[in-house]
């Protein structure tokens, strides 16, 4: 029998991340190579209560189909909480995926068609070029500095392009956020252009110490499509997350979610809208930004001592889950990370995030799943990696 796969299959390639984890699931290694929370902040004893409550009150109807929209409250529970944030959303606005990656998915699916252009950071989410990439767009990198897109680069690249794809709040993969200066630059250039935004607001809740500034969907919703997740302020294994998009677009991306998977797991829903109901959120989340807060400056603190002397440069995040580096000249990441998981440690080269020419100097470390000792040990480890590498040791 012999197969033929479409353009587009051919154009989809495994996730970098996902076979480096492979590799950080020996025994011994420590990782700081997932995108993944940290497991001592999943409400187990809250998801516990709530899913008895939710099968005994209603079990019947959480097991059944549903609606393709989303379960109602948990609708509403959104619309209400970006409301905090100064987004004007209703409910009938919201659609729930199966985590926020299928919302890129159907983005892509209804906005991009072969050979037309969108633009994103540099660099950016390569969830997101994954979603993208099957489409076959022409995809333009902006470039970007230490407050994201370069606001006179996207003036110039934004006629004809089909919308840009932005994470404002903490970026994976470097850490970095928006000023509000440069929020209202880049809005600006958007809506002058008529330049549609895909705003990626995953990691939003967990700041250190004083939260963002105002989304950029809220400075020009009918021209902005929010996404949103419950991965990394509950937990991951729900696969739930959000998207708002103006009235005029949101018919054809329920469309394409009816013909993705009719609906997302009602069950997970209901149980998420039973913990959410009485405040939850604004007791839970506290946690986790002071834990990730000190594993953070951990690694910072670890990063100085241990590349003293050295040429390796990396950022300071103010939340999130990540931290962006740069390797001394003439250290290629992908090349290095071999040698490092022989001693232990494990990090993302930055050249995945890549959609134009990257650079092999660059990569990402997640401090989230990391103790202290262990962050303590790892860059320790990568130090001692790089300076081998330097020397051109075995």
């Amino acid at each position: 029998m012999n197969w033929t796969l479409a353009r587009r299959a051919e154009k989809m390639n495994p996730s970098v991340i996902r076979e480096i984890l492979k590799v950080t699931e020996k025994p011994g290694i420590i990782s700081f190579a997932g995108g993944l929370p940290s497991p001592k902040t999943f409400p187990v004893e809250a998801m516990l209560e709530a899913s008895q409550r939710v099968l005994t009150q209603d079990g019947r109807s959480a097991l059944q189909y549903a609606a393709s929209e989303g379960y109602g409250p948990l609708r509403e529970w959104v619309a209400a909480d970006l409301a905090k944030q100064g987004m004007d959303v209703s409910p009938d606005q919201v659609l729930i995926t199966t985590g926020s990656q299928q919302g890129l998915d159907l983005v892509a699916k209804i906005l991009i068609d072969a050979g037309s252009r969108i633009l994103v950071e540099t660099p950016t989410y390569l969830g997101a070029l994954q979603a993208f990439t099957p489409m076959e767009p022409e995809v333009v990198s902006v470039a970007s500095d230490d407050e994201g897109v370069d606001p006179a680069n996207l003036k110039g690249k934004a006629a004809g392009a089909r919308f840009i794809y932005l994470l404002p709040n903490f970026q994976n993969p470097t850490g970095r956020s928006m000023s509000e200066a440069r929020r209202a630059a880049v809005a600006q250039v958007a809506a002058e252009a008529g330049l549609p935004i895909v705003e990626d607001n995953p990691y939003g809740d967990l700041w250190f110490d004083a939260p963002p500034p105002a989304s950029l969907s809220s400075r020009n919703p009918e021209g902005s499509v929010y996404l949103g997740s419950f991965s990394k302020i509950l937990a991951p294994g729900l696969r739930l997350g959000y998207l708002v998009a103006p009235r005029a677009l949101y018919p054809k991306l329920l469309q394409a979610k009816q013909a993705a998977d009719l609906h997302t797991p009602s069950f997970n829903q209901r149980v998420v809208a039973e913990v959410l109901k009485d405040g939850f959120i604004e007791r839970h989340v506290p946690s986790i930004r002071a834990l990730y807060k000190r594993q953070c400056e951990a690694m910072l603190v670890a990063l100085e001592r241990e590349m003293a002397g050295m040429d390796f440069r990396w950022n300071r995040p103010s939340g999130g889950m990540f931290l962006w580096a740069r390797l001394p000249e003439g250290v290629d990441a992908v090349k290095l990370l071999p040698r490092a998981v022989d001693k232990g440690v494990a990090f993302v080269p930055g050249a995945a995030f890549y959609a134009g020419q990257a650079d092999q100097r660059t990569l990402r470390l997640s401090f989230v799943t990391a103790s202290v000792d262990q962050i303590n040990t790892g860059i320790a480890a990568l130090a001692q990696a790089i300076r081998e590498q330097q020397a051109g040791g075995a």
